[in-house]
């Protein structure tokens, strides 16, 4: 393919030592869950649980720990070599360049949680059903991701400070919900459900059940975005790799476009094993223990609330009728506290998509495709996430328009992201067996894990497209 860059080989270089602690190194984690706390769990589980009960919630535990093994490889690249895992598919084959672009255009760009954060914003203010329009709303909110994106002088350092705020707040919020709204019935029900392990409703429909378990943590391309945050962070080789700077508060330095390698030495074997240690503390604290709580207090919130009323909200109406509840339940206080709950939840997706899919396509593009570095690395950034956020708040319009829901749009874009990762689940696995050092490659265990991760995305999404073609 003629307008492809060649990718140079991986450059010899030791691999940094680790000097920081954990704590000051923390950061990573915390903004794939400012991701994960989005569609998956404060409207589609929550919504199956409302109508079903907490009798399939099971998948979304098993969800989250299939992604959490899939984190452990993403990082296991990004350390050893500094490069994204994108640069690292693109060495498999070009053509993953223009695959994984698609993969991020369609999982993400109906702007679904930016209409939702912006009707959660009315909501709060000046109640659900004041008259002004959704594309109004949802233009604020975006004005707030462009402020935080391009207000700091470093665009990583923002993101994070800012997610870890929301998901401080979301955490908090929840469990103080959870103690005045549950029981120790509605407990133990959870609890049976969580243990109802193969268990799927006859009339729940494979699709959704296939939509949930992708929805369960980050989900789709969004789990890749780690990569990025490593790097920024300077963990591993990527402390080789300079910042991602703010184009608009100056110049940054020259952005290498392919990463490096280390020789198997002792010194080199003993700082892998202390980085990995990092990403797996990183992803079993934050990953899989605060988002594993976000997501069963966002479950136990429906369970307590919505299920004993047999209400099953309508389509993207979740948030709204859930708060209307607890203003019943609680008084105003549940109603507002929900309505902050939902409006944090869904602006920090809103944010790290914003700037998770704009790192994608930037860096896909300007490794990949000849003539792309002419410009910075940055420059593409802004690019991207400008042209964005404005077919956001056009796609907005128009679905406002039209009168259509957002929760198709975010059900639609889990399913394909379901497909995304049955393509770079497997894709991992190789390129961290093909690729890196003897020393930093998976062992038996994160083989095993990442074989049984391939087989259920991959299972499932072949049959969804059987079902789809001959269903």
């Amino acid at each position: 393919m003629g307008f492809f860059n060649r990718l140079e080989p991986l450059k010899e270089a030791d691999l940094p030592k680790r000097e920081k602690s954990f704590l000051r190194l923390a950061g990573p984690g915390a903004i794939l869950v400012g991701l994960s706390v989005g569609a998956g769990e404060i409207i589609i589980w929550p919504r199956i649980v409302a109508e079903y009960g907490a009798s399939m919630v099971w998948a979304a535990g098993v969800g989250v720990f299939l992604q959490l093994w899939i984190n452990f490889e993403i990082g296991r690249w990004t350390v050893v070599t500094g490069e994204t895992i994108y640069t690292g598919y693109c060495r498999v084959w070009k053509g993953f360049a223009l695959l994984f672009i698609l993969f991020n255009i369609l999982g993400w760009l109906a702007p679904g949680w930016a209409r939702a954060s912006g009707l959660a914003l009315k909501a709060l203010l000046l109640g659900p059903d004041h008259p002004s329009s959704d594309t109004l709303w949802t233009v604020i909110t975006f004005i707030g991701v462009g402020f935080l994106l391009f207000g700091p002088k470093l665009v990583y350092q923002s993101v994070e400070r800012t997610v870890e705020l929301l998901v401080g707040i979301i955490t908090i919020s929840l469990i103080v919900l959870a103690f005045n709204v549950g029981t120790v019935d509605h407990w133990k029900e959870l609890g049976s459900g969580a243990l109802n392990f193969g268990f799927k409703e006859e009339s729940f429909p494979i699709k959704e059940f296939f939509i949930a378990l992708v929805f369960a943590g980050a989900g789709g391309t969004a789990n890749l975005f780690y990569t990025f945050y490593l790097r920024d962070k300077h963990i591993g080789m990527g402390s080789r790799i300079p910042t991602l700077l703010n184009p608009l508060r100056g110049r940054s330095e020259k952005t290498p476009s392919t990463g490096f390698i280390y020789t198997d030495t002792e010194a080199n074997r003993k700082s892998f094993k202390d980085w990995f240690t990092y990403i797996r503390t990183d992803q079993v604290l934050f990953f899989w223990g605060l988002n594993s709580l976000t997501i069963v207090l966002f479950i136990f919130a429906s369970l307590a609330v919505l299920h004993p009323k047999g209400l099953v909200p309508g389509k993207g109406t979740l948030i709204y009728d859930m708060a209307a509840v607890l203003g019943e339940v609680w008084g105003p206080t549940g109603r507002t506290l929900f309505l902050i709950v939902g409006l944090v939840t869904l602006f920090s997706t809103q944010l790290t998509l914003v700037d998770g899919v704009a790192r994608s396509i930037s860096d896909i593009i300007y490794t990949n495709f000849k003539g792309a570095q002419k410009r910075e690395l940055s420059w593409w950034y802004l690019l991207v996430a400008l042209s964005w956020m404005v077919v956001g708040c056009l796609l907005t319009y128009v679905m406002e328009s039209r009168g259509v829901s957002d929760l198709g749009f975010l059900f639609n874009a889990a399913y394909m992201g379901g497909f995304a990762m049955a393509v770079y689940v497997p894709m991992t696995l190789y390129v961290n067996l093909r690729y890196l050092p003897a020393s930093a490659r998976p062992g038996k265990l994160s083989i095993v894990m990442m074989v049984l991760a391939s087989t259920v995305y991959c299972g499932f999404a072949v049959s969804c497209l059987f079902w789809e073609v001959f269903g």
